[in-house]
């Protein structure tokens, strides 16, 4: 693994082509439990589910191919069931409403962020609080990576506090999205190196 980019490979880039064909949704995702059914049966999700174009972070396109790369991560993550249900469930959920989000820069509305999108959605089929926890806040060790990248350390650290005050004892779970989130597409990979450094005693580090 590149330690600032990730490679993407030819294999990677062939489901870009895949892409372009019209398939449904259970050609993608094949659900393991009644809320991974419902959810992914939703028209609202598979709006966002099927929306995207290459782009930086995400040669893929699509936001369900995404999430499918997201859900191969986790297979190699973890073998714990409950962990792994956890898991998958954010995964199908997390980047489903970014065609809903706010695009102006800076944002003047966070409640339009794609993260709220997604949690107010879950909210209709998960009542894990675990679960919509890392959902609302899975691009926060990102952001917080990006405020110390541009030397802006005491706004990285109250996010973090933030972090591990909402967190709790679920940041592992946290951790372990976020890794699987980042091993994906051809993202840099530094914010989930940076995040292992700062957190080290307070998560178990695991490679795949």
């Amino acid at each position: 693994m590149n330690t600032s980019q990730r490679i993407w490979n030819p294999t990677e880039m062939l489901l870009n082509i895949i892409s372009k064909e019209s398939k449904t949704v259970s050609h993608y995702i094949r659900p393991e439990s009644l809320q991974e059914r419902l959810i992914i049966q939703d028209k609202q999700w598979q709006e966002g589910a099927f929306w995207g174009e290459p782009r930086p972070g995400h040669p893929e396109g699509k936001i369900i191919y995404h999430i499918c790369e997201v859900l191969q991560n986790v297979d190699k993550i973890t073998n714990n069931p409950k962990i792994r249900q956890q898991l998958r469930l954010i995964a199908i959920t997390h980047d489903s409403f970014k065609h809903l989000e706010e695009q102006t820069r800076p944002r003047t509305d966070w409640s339009k962020h794609h993260a709220i999108f997604a949690l107010n959605f879950s909210k209709k089929h998960i009542t894990d609080k675990a679960i919509l926890d890392v959902i609302e806040l899975h691009d926060e060790a990102y952001y917080a990576w990006r405020a110390a990248n541009k030397g802006k350390y005491e706004k990285a650290n109250f996010m973090l506090n933030r972090l591990r005050e909402r967190l709790g004892n679920n940041m592992q779970l946290f951790y372990l999205f976020f890794k699987c989130d980042t091993q994906t597409g051809d993202k840099y990979q530094s914010p989930i190196l940076w995040f292992e450094k700062m957190m080290e005693k307070e998560i178990d580090i695991v490679d795949f």
